[in-house]
């Protein structure tokens, strides 16, 4: 069974070096596609000049959830793994970790949870693991979750509901001293507050409505490698 790693990713070209180092030595996995949603740095150009990587530019910004249904649709294995752009102290194994349950069957989605990694993410994931960005999934089953493309930072959410509605089988998988920057840290006090802000209005309007919202479709041309 092929596996695709699909990274959606906003300004990280100082972060997204050491994920894909990581990602590039799994060994279950067998193709990348980082996906840059509108980036405004270099994320492109660096995830372009990776060996093994395919590069998607976004030429304005879907959210991370347009952002993955977009890497989804440029794919045709079977199997995908989600993964930030942002991640700290990721390993190949944590990677082939992910993946394993749903490649052997025992599964059809993981979700990874932050353990020893630093507190505040720890504590965030222990209390909220649906909303954990790293997961492996069938890909057959991804493209079928209602108006995932349009749930922005609620994404995750929206696909821990419709795991739930439909008795998917999920399995947690620990990674072990995995955790990445916060908001705040990477674009200041106020503007990271902001993202945050917005990041949980998004949730919160799935959580509340069961949903994410329909929006016109969008026609776009992408750069790609």
């Amino acid at each position: 069974m092929r596996v695709t790693a699909i990274i959606p990713a906003y300004n990280e070209e100082t972060r997204l070096p050491r994920v894909l180092e990581a990602v590039r030595a799994a060994s279950l996995v067998d193709d990348i596609v980082v996906v840059s949603d509108g980036s405004l740095d270099g994320t492109y150009e660096v995830a372009r000049h990776f060996d093994g990587v395919r590069a998607l530019q976004l030429p304005q910004n879907l959210g991370k959830g347009g952002a993955m249904h977009v890497g989804a649709c440029h794919t045709d294995a079977p199997l995908i793994v989600f993964l930030d752009a942002d991640l700290i102290g990721l390993t190949p194994e944590h990677v082939d970790s992910l993946v394993e349950p749903v490649y052997r069957d025992d599964a059809d989605m993981t979700l990874g949870i932050f353990r020893r990694g630093r507190r505040a993410t720890d504590l965030a994931q222990k209390l909220f693991p649906f909303v954990s960005g790293q997961r492996a999934i069938r890909r057959e089953l991804f493209l079928e979750v209602p108006n995932v493309q349009f749930a922005r930072f609620g994404v995750e959410t929206q696909i821990t509901r419709w795991a739930v509605r439909r008795r998917w089988r999920v399995q947690y998988v620990p990674l072990v001293g995995v955790t990445h920057p916060m908001k705040e840290e990477k674009l200041g006090r106020l503007r990271g507050t902001m993202a945050r802000l917005r990041m949980y209005a998004d949730i919160a309007r799935i959580l509340m409505d069961g949903h994410a919202p329909r929006q016109p479709k969008r026609v776009f041309r992408l750069r790609n490698k």
